[in-house]
């Protein structure tokens, strides 16, 4: 939505080298193909054809990439669910970034595709509470069915909410994942003494405004970036793009990932699709392309 409703730097540099044009429109954007391989060349060795992919082109019937940028998926895999496959990807690097703890107490600001999968993560990792905030409706009841212990709107008494269900203390940890700048203060009122805010939304263009001079300050507080393009040096070399694909794609076949597909459009009905998740975000979680 970002991209769609103009709110990027146009001077930004586009991150993948499929991608066409510039922020600044026209843009051939997209990141989350799914599809089977029809022809390889002479060349190729790690795919057939026939092949279940996962490529990060954006959206189009038939396109051709070089073999390293086609990541092949067991046939077991569901389609649909594969089109989820970058956002696994950045919920997983969300949890290298955030280092939760067994035990930890985590509030997840967002319900979105990827935030909800950051909560099914959270609890699959073994937190002891897990505090999902959304506005929207729909989102909560997900994020409740994916293993959230409360859920909660966003608003001037969230804090008081969150510290009365840690016991006055506050979470560990707090991810923002909205997209929306207002939640990163709240996120901040709702950590404890020395805890982690952790911020992965790309807020784009949209002025942020904190408040450090109350909580931030008093509380020792850490506040991290999360960004897909990069991992967590801390985790050593033996933590690669290729093996935290891997790990998602594993993830994948494990997940319930189906209740988060809302919609589906044909590529010919693209700009319906735009329309109604600028409009009526209420409605969708996530919205497909087909091609069939």
């Amino acid at each position: 939505m970002l991209v769609y409703r103009g709110e990027v730097d146009p001077a930004m540099s586009l991150d993948l080298p499929t991608l066409r044009g510039s922020f600044a429109f026209p843009i051939k954007y997209g990141y989350a193909a799914v599809g089977r391989v029809e022809r390889i060349g002479r060349e190729v060795v790690r795919l057939k054809e026939g092949d279940l992919v996962f490529a990060r082109h954006p959206h189009q019937s038939c396109f051709l990439v070089h073999q390293e940028g086609a990541e092949p998926l067991p046939s077991t895999v569901d389609t649909e669910a594969a089109t989820l496959l970058a956002n696994l990807e950045t919920a997983v690097n969300i949890l290298l970034d955030a280092h939760p703890r067994t035990g930890d107490r985590v509030a997840v600001f967002g319900q979105g595709v990827v935030g909800l999968l950051v909560t099914r993560l959270l609890r699959r990792a073994g937190m002891q509470m897990i505090v999902a905030v959304d506005a929207i409706a729909r989102r909560r009841a997900l994020a409740s069915a994916l293993g959230a212990d409360l859920v909660l709107k966003p608003g001037d008494d969230l804090a008081e909410q969150v510290m009365s269900a840690t016991g006055g203390s506050g979470v560990d940890l707090a991810v923002e994942i909205s997209g929306n700048p207002s939640a990163l203060n709240l996120a901040i009122d709702c950590v404890r003494f020395q805890g982690t805010v952790v911020v992965a939304s790309w807020y784009g263009t949209k002025p942020v405004s904190l408040r450090l001079g109350g909580a931030f300050h008093r509380n020792r507080l850490h506040i991290i970036s999360s960004q897909v393009s990069h991992l967590d040096p801390a985790l050593g070399p033996d933590w690669t793009p290729a093996r935290r694909m891997q790990l998602a794609i594993t993830l994948l076949e494990e997940l319930e990932t189906a209740p988060l597909i809302s919609h589906r459009f044909p590529l010919e009905e693209a700009a319906d699709a735009y329309r109604l998740i600028d409009k009526h975000p209420d409605e969708t979680v996530q919205v497909l392309f087909t091609y069939v």
